[in-house]
């Protein structure tokens, strides 16, 4: 098991929602949600803010698949933002992400929060089950979850 900070992002198009675990990977908390920034660089520059902020290691991007397993439209923009993550220079996982959400609206929903208060937080939820699931698999396991993205993955700049 590897030991130290992670953050854990789940991307949507309105908002990211980020958690991080702490250095000894044991657990994942809600750290914050960025707004998308669909034509600029703020929502990168906020990830790559707390990551330097709470030393983060590694970033472990939810990699959202259809419950097939096959691609869409959410995974082509989780990915594509990944990408630009790691040509700014930070290490990033991308680990499969389904039924993240679903799991946070029925995590929020058993503790007594309506649909209308969960809008603020269910991102940040969601980074949390996406982030303690990668580290319990990977203490379990062994074996680093998902798959590390590659500075070359992606042509264009930030």
């Amino acid at each position: 098991m590897r030991l130290g900070v992670r953050l854990g992002i789940d991307v949507g198009r309105a908002r990211i929602g980020v958690a991080r675990c702490d250095a000894g990977a044991l657990l994942a908390v809600p750290v914050e949600t960025v707004p998308r920034a669909p034509d600029g660089d703020a929502d990168i520059r906020r990830v790559l803010e707390l990551t330097e902020e709470f030393g983060a290691f590694e970033l472990v991007v939810g990699h959202p698949l259809s419950l097939s397993g096959a691609a869409t439209a959410s995974t082509d923009d989780a990915v594509a933002f990944a990408e630009r993550l790691a040509r700014a220079g930070a290490s990033v996982r991308l680990v499969d992400e389904r039924l993240s959400t679903v799991s946070a609206q029925q995590a929020l929903r058993a503790s007594g929060r309506s649909s209308r208060t969960q809008r603020p937080v269910i991102d940040q939820v969601a980074a949390v089950i996406i982030l303690q699931h990668a580290i319990d698999t990977e203490r379990a396991s062994g074996v680093e979850p998902g798959r590390m993205l590659t500075t070359d993955e992606g042509s264009s700049p930030l």
